[in-house]
């Protein structure tokens, strides 16, 4: 009985499989700018205090560990639609938006895919190109087709816009429209709110059901800064999809802590969509885990928890732009002929570095230093301990 003979060795994930590499590497000095987690000044992922402060109060609290609801705990819904809303928010008032806990962004993306497919919705997703490399594989696996718009001009190192408008003009009308709402993984250029309203109104005249992959919310600008691409397609009166994280922003990387969220044109709507997606939710893993929820419920709930953790956040973001700012001028001063100056105009983790796949393997094998294939590189993961380094192999491989 040799059932799984057949059975073919799948390839490496793209930046987890870069991630076992690293860890397997016996160099004592290597580096890590592969995986996208963020690290502090000493190159550690911390547990932030406002979630320690929360865990303690949840273990001295708890006393069941019964299952949540399909969709998760109202508290911990409510808080997600502050979040990306507003605390006012008209559409949250109405009742027009209804959120599930999903086992992270990723599970809001694969729940989204589910629903779309299930309830025949749309038949093909369109993903900017260059997106995260899981995106094709998460709504292959639901069975959707995929398409891609451009999105990055890699000569300016920035944002094509009139080449993603005129792509987003000719998507076929009822097909789905993937946008990253902040920090575009993995260029770091983003659409201004001009031009996010200009994109919601081509999605609106083209009838388009656009998600938003929404995993850095206040890694960019700020928490409501981040949010104008909500904003735009809200204003634009579009029935839309988010999938959103807190792995980033709380650091809850292995608690996988997320939702997916469905604004539609009216309450009833909303309801009927929120039972289709409970449906989606119980033929899957039937409901979300608790501790990672009620981590963010906490926290959001009490207004000095709350606080503390927006200022962590803030330092969060401060540590990252600044190691953009440092990158820069590093690579200036070590005699790099490339303008780089790009790096400090992109948002959030990641920057678009430019280096081709035989430079990013050379940096790997010759200096122990991890980059995505792509060029792709965590500008959270550099330090005051290892920028001089990356930027010297940096200068070495141009």
């Amino acid at each position: 009985m040799a059932l799984f003979n057949t059975v073919a060795q799948a390839p490496a994930d793209p930046i987890l499989g870069l991630n076992e590499a690293f860890l397997k590497d016996p160099r004592t000095n290597k580096i890590n700018l592969g995986v996208g987690v963020f690290k502090d000044a000493s190159g550690k992922t911390p547990v932030l205090n406002s979630v320690k402060k929360a865990e303690a109060r949840i273990l001295e609290a708890e006393q069941t560990k019964n299952y949540l609801p399909i969709d998760g705990s109202p508290a911990y819904n409510a808080r997600v639609l502050e979040l990306l809303f507003g605390a006012d928010s008209a559409v949250t008032k109405a009742g027009r938006a209804v959120s599930a806990h999903t086992p992270g962004g990723t599970g809001g993306l694969r729940v989204a895919a589910d629903f779309i497919k299930r309830n025949n919705v749309a038949k093909k997703v369109w993903i900017s190109d260059p997106t995260w490399p899981n995106h094709p594989q998460i709504f292959q696996a639901a069975g959707l087709d995929t398409g891609t718009y451009r999105y990055f001009d890699a000569s300016a190192n920035a944002l094509d816009f009139a080449g993603m408008q005129s792509a987003i003009e000719q998507i076929p009308s009822g097909d789905v429209l993937l946008v990253h709402g902040c920090c575009h993984n993995p260029t770091g250029a983003d659409p201004t709110a001009t031009q996010w309203a200009a994109i919601a109104e081509v999605a609106k005249t083209r009838n388009l059901l656009v998600l938003i992959d929404y995993a850095y919310q206040g890694f960019g600008s700020g928490l409501r800064e981040d949010a104008i691409c909500l904003e735009a397609f809200t204003q634009a009166g579009v029935e839309f999809l988010v999938a959103s994280s807190f792995s980033k922003n709380f650091g809850l990387y292995n608690e996988r802590v997320g939702a997916v969220t469905a604004v539609s044109n009216d309450a009833e709507t909303a309801s009927r969509v929120l039972s289709q997606i409970k449906a989606v939710v119980r033929a899957n893993y039937s409901n979300p885990s608790s501790h990672g929820g009620s981590i963010v419920s906490t926290i959001l709930n009490d207004a000095a928890l709350r606080t503390e953790w927006e200022s962590e956040l803030t330092a969060m973001r401060n540590r990252i732009n600044g190691m953009r700012t440092d990158l820069v001028a590093n690579l200036k001063a070590r005699g790099a002929k490339r303008d780089f100056s790009f790096i400090a105009q992109q948002k959030g983790m990641f920057s678009f570095s430019g280096l081709t796949k035989e430079q990013v393997a050379r940096i790997r094998d010759e200096y122990a230093i991890y980059i995505v294939g792509s060029g792709r590189i965590n500008v959270a993961g550099l330090t005051p301990a290892n920028i001089d380094r990356c930027c010297e192999a940096i200068v070495a491989v141009l």
